[in-house]
């Protein structure tokens, strides 16, 4: 801060010489880059090896991957040789030094790449393929158990299942027809049940069922076969119970493990301890000194996500900062030396890093402390670039897929803007602020100039914010299709909080065992300001600019993106003029790109209708040509969570932060139990119901309890009348229940709304759970009923299907949302009229545009 002052007073035509001369004696970029951080250029190599090995196909097979690992074993040799021979007997330039460590280790990237994807002859998935299997398993536990939290689901009162548990085993060994053979590869178990006395370095023994994950078949889904495959995992293993594990012998190896599990739950005893209360709080403290996010309530992770806060969760340099920082400071109050103090932050690095998860920031941030404690030792100054490069290195060398993880590329992206953008955007700001304060002296208005010039204190927090902002936003708009402009000014307002609890908490954890008093007093305080902290973010995200919604974007916008900032701040022209009318022409390129995909979703003419993948349930989705949006139902048997697993990412992708209206069918679980969740975390026009659901919603039940979810979001369910209309361009019109379905013969299903969609001369009828009484009444009530798409009613079931009604709509698709283990046999066909099952297809995408064409896609190839 003070440093800040300083440079804020300082005159403006000195900062200015200041820095004409030091472009004068640093050269271009790319010859500063290849003296200062050459390690930059065996980074690039690295990277480039990895995105060509999985870019390009050109091995599938066994065959192929054995020639195609000649053929990068010989070019890497090649360029060996290549690279010796020519700089034999002959003064070696740094440039060609460069560039021949960047093909060298481009070619060890795409070898690295290979390898890593390579099963080895008795690896796991070698012996699982297409269909599950059932299997005896031995091996290790190597992550601490991890159970279910249903808490935030509202609906999981009605589900009294117990929650399962999961957690990551390092087989040993499988039972084959010749008895127990030698196994390798890491499979994720899931059971069925808790597992409370199940740690990290248990030997165990398993019964269960061995099959390959599958993919995501949902829009914006979170893919867990490819997040799997990343990280080498490609087999899950399905325990009924915990009676289906047994706990066997510790292998040596184990113990390791189990130390570090200690370690992790003495120092979470120590900074837990002594809490006002640990329901809110404990659960970001933990996440925040600690980086375990298991616990923290998904109001608050959302709304750190919202405002683009996240990163102070996810364990970073900030963190390893200060706990060096008061390591060293204890050091010095010791009387060691530097070098005795660079000792003494190392070993602390080690420790932390055994209680810490190991993640791509943690790593990252770990080695960059560790080069700094080095530059101690060996009294030398590192390049933060160079660090940076080094670690990239490190981390992607031992898993290389790594690299395509949204994690990492934050991770590297934010800590390279800062150290790029940094410099230049505080020089900026500050010349601004210097300006405006100069303006204002010479106006005579000095005490307005002082109170400016006294806030140029938070000018390096917000070019320090800004920076990461620009080296993450694309990266963020990519994945999470959002972008969060005021992020770095939410950053510079949380920012003294955050170094608060780290400050204090750090220091709770150190003198727990020495000064309990202490340690208790310090609690009360990171306590309250853990809750303080909570707060201000929940109020933060509910602005409505905290976060804009955009959706999936291409990767070619996000490459435009950066090559714009890199040119923005890199580049110089001679002429001013000249580079302010390029940024000022690419700036609104780039604006005018984002918000073409952001309206085109919106306003387009097109009708969407997606009926989503729900498992046994039923949500579907219509985007409406010209604006507006409804949802037909939102619920799943099979799908703990659905609104936040898939209904909530569906939308992401869709860019799609408000629903005007939501349609409630009836009150069966599989169709409402999703919509608690949707409303609190999207702002809702309206819900409407017809008048069986508020029958129902008089006694104690789910449409109750549903009612008083939606009240507590100051949401009102209306009443709806068979008859009425909704939309413009494209007619949403109930047509049952009707009076006529007030009768005995009717059951709670029969009583469900039925709607008719209309657009471009194309219908669609959405059937709910209609069954066979209400199938001929809504015949007799409309005669002459057909529709071109029938969502078919109670998920495709022949005991409630009358074949004589799907017969009559005379309809050219059939869409049935169910489950693949309910309702195995399928409605009566109908002719040449396509049937597309979710559980086969996925989500099933239904277009039609404004002159009748359909069109029609899923998510999945089907079976």
């Amino acid at each position: 801060m003070r440093g800040a002052v300083i440079y804020a007073a300082m005159d403006p035509i000195q900062r200015k010489l200041g820095l004409i001369e030091k472009r004068l004696h640093s050269g271009n970029l790319h010859e500063r880059i290849i003296e200062k951080s050459p390690l930059v250029f065996i980074a690039a190599g690295l990277i480039a090896g990895v995105l060509l090995e999985t870019i390009l196909p050109w091995w599938r097979g066994q065959e192929q991957q054995r020639r195609h690992l000649a053929i990068w074993v010989t070019f890497l040799a090649g360029c060996g040789v290549g690279s010796i021979v020519f700089f034999c007997g002959r003064r070696i330039r740094p440039v060609e030094l460069a560039y021949s460590a960047f093909i060298c280790f481009a070619c060890l990237g795409a070898l690295r790449m290979m390898s890593f994807n390579q099963a080895g002859a008795r690896d796991i998935r070698r012996m699982v393929g297409s269909d599950s299997v059932l299997a005896e398993i031995r091996g290790v536990i190597i992550t601490e158990p991890h159970a279910e939290k249903r808490g935030d689901w509202k609906f999981s009162r009605f589900k009294p299942t117990d929650p399962s548990s999961s957690f990551y085993l390092k087989l040993t060994e499988a039972k084959a027809l010749e008895g127990w053979v030698r196994v390798s590869g890491t499979v994720r178990v899931a059971v069925d049940g808790p597992v409370p006395d199940l740690r990290a370095g248990d030997g165990i023994k398993a019964y269960c069922r061995l099959e390959r994950f599958k993919a995501a078949t949902n829009p914006g889904q979170f893919d867990t076969a490819t997040h799997m495959a990343r990280r080498n995992v490609y087999i899950c293993a399905s325990i009924k119970s915990r009676d289906g594990i047994e706990l066997v012998k510790i292998p040596p190896a184990a113990f390791a493990a189990k130390l570090r599990r200690r370690i992790r739950e003495t120092a979470a005893r120590a900074l837990l301890s002594d809490l006002p209360s640990e329901e809110s709080g404990g659960g970001l403290l933990q996440a925040l000194l600690l980086g375990y996010r298991g616990d923290i309530d998904s109001a608050t992770y959302r709304a750190f996500r919202r405002t683009g806060l996240l990163h102070f969760v996810s364990l970073s340099g900030m963190h390893f900062g200060i706990v060096v920082g008061i390591v060293w400071w204890l050091s010095k109050t010791a009387g060691l030396l530097k070098r005795g103090r660079a000792v003494v932050c190392i070993a602390a690095i080690a420790v932390f890093l055994a209680v810490v998860p190991s993640r791509a920031p943690t790593v990252r941030a770990a080695i960059i402390a560790l080069v700094l404690c080095a530059s101690f030792l060996f009294r030398r100054r590192p390049n933060s670039i160079n660090t940076l490069s080094l670690a990239a290195i490190i981390l992607l060398l031992i898993r290389p897929t790594q690299l395509f993880e949204a994690g990492w590329q934050l991770s590297f992206g934010t800590v390279l803007g800062i150290l790029l953008f940094e410099e230049r955007i505080r020089h900026w700001v500050g010349e601004g602020v210097e300006g405006l304060a100069g303006a204002l002296e010479y106006r005579r208005l000095r005490r307005l100039s002082k109170v400016i010039r006294a806030g140029a204190v938070i000018v390096p927090m917000l070019s320090v914010g800004l920076g990461a902002w620009l080296g993450g936003a694309g990266i963020l708009l990519y994945h999470f299709g959002t972008i969060t402009p005021l992020a770095s000014l939410w950053t510079v307002a949380v920012f003294p909080l955050v170094v608060a609890i780290l400050t204090f908490g750090f220091s709770k954890i150190i003198v727990f065992f020495l000064l309990p008093t202490l340690s208790a007093l310090l609690g009360v305080v990171v306590g309250v300001l853990s809750e303080v902290l909570i707060t201000a973010v929940k109020i933060i995200a509910q602005l409505d600019y905290s976060s804009i919604s955009v959706g999936r974007v291409g990767l070619w916008i996000v490459l435009f993106y950066y090559c714009f900032i890199v040119f923005a701040i890199f580049v110089d022209i001679r002429r001013a003029a000249i580079k302010k009318a390029v940024c000022a022409g690419c700036a609104a390129i780039l604006v005018l790109c984002i918000v073409g995909v952001k309206w085109h979703r919106m306003w387009d003419d097109e009708l969407v209708l997606t009926c989503l993948n729900v498992g046994h349930g039923q949500a579907i989705f219509a985007e409406m040509p010209g604006g507006g949006n409804a949802f037909f139902d939102a619920g799943s048997l099979e799908i703990s969570d659905a609104g936040r697993r898939i209904v909530g990412p569906f939308l992401d992708s869709r860019g799609i932060r408000r629903i005007e209206t939501i349609f409630i069918s009836h009150n069966d679980v599989d169709h409402i139990n999703a919509l608690p969740e949707i409303a609190e975390d999207r702002r809702i026009g309206r819900v409407v119901a017809n008048a069986a659901f508020f029958e129902d919603a008089e006694g104690w039940g789910a449409a109750r309890f549903l009612e008083d979810c939606l009240k507590a979001e100051g949401i009102e369910i209306e009443r709806i009348e068979a008859g009425t209309e909704f939309g413009r361009q494209a007619v949403i019109k109930s047509i049952w229940p009707n009076k006529q379905a007030d009768g005995e013969e009717f059951s709670e299903n029969d009583k469900s709304l039925v709607l008719l969609v209309e657009y471009a001369g194309r219908k669609i009828l959405l059937c709910s759970d209609i069954e066979q009484a209400a199938q001929e009444a809504l015949l007799q009530t409309n005669p002459g009923l057909r529709a071109d798409i029938v969502v078919v009613p109670h998920h495709g079931s022949t005991a409630t299907t009358d074949s004589g009604f799907l017969k009559s709509l005379n309809a050219e698709v059939f869409v049935v949302s169910s489950g693949r283990r309910r309702y195995e046999s399928r409605a009566e066909r109908n002719g040449k009229a396509r049937y597309f099952r979710t559980a086969e297809y996925g989500a099933v995408t239904i277009r039609i545009s404004k002159d009748g064409t359909m069109r029609i896609e899923t998510a999945a190839a089907g079976d």
